[in-house]
């Protein structure tokens, strides 16, 4: 009778237990990287948006979140001077994940 003896399909099954071991870890790598990408995305696009609204309405300072759609995530807007006369600097720092994560814009314009 012509077959595999049982330590070839034992080694062949300690193979294959490897391998899926190896594609699931890299899975579940790669789907962490891809909700941090999705999260850093969505926020940098809020922040964006945030801080061309406080340079239209002139704000120097605030704080706050991007309710409704995105209350978990939070923002706070700072106004430092500048080595330079007449420009002031805009930081806003957005955070998410319990402000474990976070991110800060910065841009600069004439004084107000």
């Amino acid at each position: 009778m012509r077959g595999f003896t049982l330590l070839e399909v034992m080694v062949a099954l300690a193979i294959i237990a490897g391998v899926l071991m190896t594609v699931i870890s890299s899975f579940g790598y790669h789907l962490g990287i891809a909700t941090r990408d999705r999260e850093e995305t969505v926020a940098m696009v809020l922040a964006r948006a945030r801080l061309d609204d406080a340079i239209l309405r002139g704000e120097k300072t605030g704080t706050g979140t991007f309710s409704p759609d995105w209350p978990e995530i939070g923002w706070k807007l700072a106004t430092e001077s500048t080595q330079w006369p007449g420009i002031e600097q805009l930081n806003l720092t957005v955070s998410w994940n319990r402000e474990q994560q976070r991110l800060i814009l910065t841009k600069y314009r004439e004084k107000q």
